[in-house]
């Protein structure tokens, strides 16, 4: 193999004993009359720290090693070019025992940049902090406040991170979200054992954001918007300082049937003591980029990788929004799917008590017995009848239109003896645990305003941890991080594998000789 190394290289063999030695200090230590002296916790205190740096040490030792690798033959880049001139390049690495440094070789040519296979074969990024470092910071900002994973990151580890790199790597680490479910396999074999029903589901939430991240109208609404107090909110009054983030969930489920009386039990009847089934194989996310069609369409997409030949039963459920129920239904048409869409049971008893204060506008047994015969009488499939009896009250007591607006909505939604008998979920309480877990938890901390990228990317790392995907993702990720800085450099994708000398076995590190 000919290749120009100017300034040339030679190898200096040193035996990388130090950390041998600091862990002897250790012992020393453990045998002392400071370490008998010391309290359990304080014990523990001060062996973490130096067992942290124990591990800094071995670690520099390992890169110490490596450092002589060269590649044995030539090194093309994506460009083409040959890069035959070998110089030693020093860096540093933000890792999670502390600062370490890489002394590696560096290949080269006149006007274009070197390549460094070493940091390929281990999958270093290029800025400063290492993929586990970041592996850490991407989870605990999942969880709590930036200012909290910084405190989290310096207790629990040696690295460390300034709070504006912090938000960086946070929008880094999701940035692969959408290729990871996109290109996601689904063993057949699980989706066979799951139960008959496929849910899909969707809802809101609103999250504060800085006026330059609102959406265009409620942007231009907040400009306009001129409070006459300027201590509070006047009645009616909206700040239009959110934005809606579309939260989404898609599962499995097995059917659970049910009667009426199950769901509104009277003094005369049991209700049902059979446990009802779990969601299967949930996965929940949300957006504030995308809007509420592309969270929809993805979470169709979700739905029809996992059951492609459509042999389950596809339901979805929703509030009533009419916005989700005209996507919906869109989307079902487009596809060819046989969807069921279910309004929220409890969303209806809502309509129903609207409705019922119409008719009693007080609260008490009178407005309660109303409520809960017709609710009983619609799940026994006799909404036709409540809808047609609720429509001619509303008219001979001559109620106005506004007055019995609530009884003609809640008689649109008047179908659930189907849905019971054939043992469909009629309520949306995983999607609004999602909206409180993923969105309310972690967004909503009082004084908090969002930037969107760091809004967005926040949110996809919830979903990961909610839908219990995060590990299979990470490493989804870490190979995603090694084709986008090391592979997409080299000709034909491929990196040429590096190898130690053989008068560097013993351990050394590279030295450029002048």
């Amino acid at each position: 193999m000919s290749m120009n190394t100017e300034p040339a290289l030679s190898f200096v063999e040193r035996p990388n004993n130090q950390g041998r030695e600091y862990y002897d200090g250790i012992v020393n230590f453990l045998d002392s009359e400071e370490c008998h002296s010391m309290k359990l916790s304080g014990l523990e205190q001060e062996l973490e720290k130096r067992g942290r740096e124990l591990m800094r040490i071995l670690l520099q030792g390992h890169l110490n090693k490596l450092s002589p690798s060269l590649c044995e033959q030539a090194v093309f880049g994506s460009d083409g070019i040959d890069r035959p001139k070998v110089r030693s390049h020093e860096r540093k690495i933000e890792t999670v025992f502390g600062t370490v440094s890489s002394n590696r070789a560096g290949y080269g040519n006149e006007g274009v940049a070197s390549l460094h296979p070493l940091d390929a074969e281990l999958n270093i990024p290029p800025e400063r902090y290492s993929l586990e470092l970041r592996r850490r910071v991407a989870e605990n900002a999942a969880k709590n406040s930036f200012d909290e994973t910084l405190e989290t990151i310096d207790k629990t580890t040696g690295g460390h991170i300034p709070k504006r790199q912090v938000e960086e790597l946070v929008q880094r680490a999701a940035r692969d979200f959408d290729a990871f479910y996109d290109t996601r396999q689904y063993n057949p074999a699980d989706e066979a054992t799951s139960g008959p029903i496929l849910v899909i589901t969707a809802d809101g939430k609103g999250v504060v954001m800085h006026e330059q991240d609102l959406r265009e109208q409620t942007r231009k609404a907040a400009q306009k918007r001129k409070p006459r107090i300027e201590a509070r909110l006047s009645k009616g009054e909206k700040k239009n300082a959110k934005r809606m983030a579309t939260v989404a969930a898609v599962y499995t489920i097995n059917t659970f049937q049910r009667t009426p009386q199950d769901i509104v039990p009277d003094n005369r009847s049991k209700p049902h003591k059979e446990k009802s089934p779990r969601p299967e194989q949930k996965r929940v996310w949300a957006s504030l980029k995308k809007s509420a069609e592309e969270v929809i369409e993805s979470a169709f997409s979700e739905a029809s990788h996992r059951d492609p030949g459509q042999e389950k039963n596809w339901v979805a459920l929703v509030d009533g929004e009419n916005q989700q129920l005209r996507i919906l239904e869109r989307m079902a048409k487009k596809q060819g799917v046989d969807l069921t869409i279910i309004v929220d049971i409890i969303h209806v008893i809502e309509y129903l008590w609207k409705a019922g204060r119409a008719f009693h506008p007080k609260s008490g047994p009178e407005l309660e017995k109303w409520v809960q015969y017709r609710l009983l009488k619609i799940l026994e499939g006799k909404a036709g009848l409540m809808a047609g009896g609720m429509r001619r009250s509303a008219t001979r007591k001559k109620i106005t239109d506004k007055q019995r607006e609530p009884v003609d909505t809640c008689a649109t939604y008047l179908k659930y003896d189907r849905y019971l008998d054939m043992g469909f979920p009629i309520a949306t309480g995983v999607i609004e645990g999602a909206c409180r877990h993923l969105v309310k938890d972690r967004m909503d901390i009082t004084g908090a305003k969002w930037r969107l990228a760091s809004a967005e990317a926040v949110l996809r790392l919830r979903a990961l941890r909610s839908s219990n995907d995060f590990d299979e993702y990470w490493d989804f990720h870490e190979a995603c991080e090694y084709k986008r800085n090391h592979q997409t450099l080299y000709a034909d994708g491929e990196v040429p594998p590096t190898k130690l000398p053989q008068s560097s076995s013993k351990g050394g590190h590279l030295r450029v000789i002048k």
